[in-house]
């Protein structure tokens, strides 16, 4: 049987507490446009304005500051696209721990500048001839029998699919409850599910009446097929210019949090990405990514309907790379 329970709403709280201090308190926009284009009132949670331009840093350094500090002298190990690397990394540089990243060498060079820059080692790889996961259990072996031999041994802090991130993640709704009180619906991005799950405890815990709906790439569906199915499915590279979500599956931790915790699943279109990415820039004056404006698409775009109610909506992140911003552009 699928456990629920891996995290709970006290994991959260305490995540909250060790990031007090640590991690901005992001700020909540409203848009009378937006208002007015959707008949309901729209709080958007912008994790864009988060230490290192996304909601990462939250799971990131939950996860780091718990280690044993044994490890913490050894190291951590990742892999990421780019937005959990430069997190890990920051975290790492903050609390004294060695940091090597596994990234695809076709990850935004901005994310992959950012990282190296928090003084994490970088390890490039292809992506569509290499699974990162086990090039990353690889590496984390060969350090292992280093560090039995007397050497440096490096731990795997995963992207999603580890309690103490979940947890740390779930901060992001904790705060955006906690700042504009009852909401109707929250609507969070997608990716392997560690925001998603942390924030639908976090929701239910203090909203049980609210609605949470996840939020993914038509051509990164594999979540949204899981929760209706649920049965795990998976995708391979899908070739959606949300970066974020090319995750090949839900984990073992997040996809039975899902499917306790949210209410639905629905997946939007890469044109209406690009839309809605351009909509915040120009109406909301922010800067996110197309991976940060998912759970906004889905209702800016229509997928989801809600006259009425009060909405939260997730903006996960704001790494852009700047140079490929021409080929993204629809004029």
């Amino acid at each position: 049987m699928l456990q629920h329970n891996f995290v709970t709403i006290a994991d959260v709280q305490a995540a909250q507490k060790r990031l007090l201090g640590i991690a901005h308190k992001t700020p909540v926009l409203t848009s009378r446009t937006v208002n007015d284009r959707t008949n309901s009132q729209v709080f958007f949670k912008c994790e864009n304005f988060q230490r290192t331009g996304a909601f990462k840093f939250r799971g990131a350094y939950n996860a780091l500051a718990q280690l044993p500090e044994a490890q913490k002298q050894k190291g951590v190990l990742t892999y990421s696209s780019g937005n959990h690397a430069q997190a890990i990394a920051l975290a790492g540089q903050l609390l004294h721990i060695p940091t090597t990243i596994v990234m695809p060498d076709d990850a935004p060079a901005v994310k992959q500048t950012a990282t190296r820059g928090y003084g994490a080692e970088v390890i490039l790889y292809n992506r569509h001839t290499t699974n990162r996961e086990e090039l990353a259990q690889t590496l984390a072996g060969d350090c292992a029998q280093r560090s039995a031999e007397g050497n440096r041994g490096l731990i795997l802090i995963p992207p999603y699919d580890h309690p103490h991130v979940v947890a740390g993640q779930g901060t992001a709704a904790l705060e955006l409850i906690e700042e504009v009180g009852q909401l109707d619906l929250l609507l969070v991005c997608c990716g392997g599910g560690g925001l998603l799950s942390g924030c639908a405890i976090a929701t239910k815990a203090l909203l049980p009446e609210c609605q949470v709906i996840g939020v993914e790439p038509e051509l990164a569906d594999d979540a949204t097929r899981s929760f209706h199915s649920k049965t795990l499915q998976t995708v391979t590279n899908p070739n959606t210019i949300a970066d974020g979500a090319r995750t090949p599956s839900l984990g073992k931790i997040t996809f039975p949090l899902v499917l306790h915790y949210v209410d639905d699943m629905v997946t939007v279109s890469e044109s209406a990405i690009l839309r809605t990415m351009f909509f915040l820039w120009e109406r909301l004056k922010i800067v996110v990514e197309p991976t940060g404006v998912l759970a906004a698409a889905a209702l800016l775009e229509g997928e989801v309907k809600a006259p009425g109610a009060r909405i939260g909506v997730i903006i996960t992140g704001g790494n852009v790379d700047l140079a490929q911003i021409r080929v993204l552009i629809p004029f």
